[in-house]
């Protein structure tokens, strides 16, 4: 058998390099257009941002993304050839993207090396379960635009009409009429004053005997019932108790900047 020469060793192994390297180099690209390549990592990064979004990776997700970018390819090239990269308005919004994409990679990495802990959560939870607890109230109400209306329809409940029926009838709280004016059980601090001064007087079965003025108009009031504050449990509320202090958080950081930047620009409002 004819032996390869080392020279010939070396010249089989290179022109095998040669032929290899354009094959290594596609891989790492989508599609030629008009001679220039499409890399594969546009269509991972736009993956990756589906996938942030919500949508599950699937084989159609990752066909859509590879069509998507080669179309883009087509249609850049177009635009380049016409010479609109050279446009005041293609610089004017290509720097305005520029800022809205570093300004988001700043809050998103502020957020990311600022992470809510368990133990934040968890003191925010508490500090809402103790001004939460005493007495909630379920009452019905009636509201109406005039004093003699009130008046009026007290003393048609006195004479036996139903408060429910009345309420619906009568009722300009679209909250509450159709539900016979029920408001469910509440903390009296989440009524105006007026509102919460009149109720926490009443009685179970109770109504207000005059109508009750407040800044929407006048009040015919019944408590139907009382019980104690009831709180969720912490795992019920965590995820909202972690945004929020989240939000808080970036909330302080955006300031501080403002803060500490040097300008002579005023602010409105």
């Amino acid at each position: 058998m004819k032996k390869f020469s080392v020279a010939a060793c070396v010249s089989f192994a290179a022109l095998s390099a040669a032929l290899l390297a354009p094959l290594a180099a596609s891989a790492q690209n989508v599609a030629i257009v008009n001679g220039k390549p499409v890399p594969k990592a546009r269509v991972d990064a736009l993956i990756t941002q589906a996938t942030k979004g919500g949508q599950p990776k699937t084989p159609e997700l990752e066909q859509q993304a590879r069509d998507e970018v080669v179309l883009r390819e087509m249609f850049m090239q177009e635009a380049e050839k016409r010479g609109l990269a050279a446009s005041a308005d293609y610089k004017a919004q290509m720097e305005f993207a520029r800022q809205t994409i570093l300004i988001r990679e700043l809050f998103a990495d502020f957020t990311k090396k600022n992470k809510t802990t368990d133990a934040e959560a968890a003191a925010e939870y508490d500090k809402f379960k103790a001004t939460a607890t005493g007495t909630e109230y379920r009452a019905r109400h009636i509201l109406v635009e005039k004093e003699e209306d009130a008046t009026s329809l007290i003393k048609q409940i006195k004479a036996g009409a139903k408060f429910e029926d009345l309420a619906k009838k009568n009722s300009k709280d679209p909250g509450s009429a159709e539900n016979g004016g029920d408001l469910d059980f509440a903390n009296p601090a989440s009524y105006v004053p007026e509102f919460s001064a009149a109720l926490t007087k009443l009685k179970k079965g109770e109504m207000t005997e005059t109508p009750v003025k407040s800044q929407f108009g006048y009040h015919i009031i019944k408590l139907e019932d009382t019980r104690e504050a009831k709180f969720p449990d912490f795992a019920e509320v965590k995820p909202q108790i972690m945004q929020r202090l989240e939000q808080q958080k970036l909330a302080k950081f955006r300031d501080e900047i403002r803060s500490k930047a040097k300008t002579d620009y005023k602010f409105g409002g």
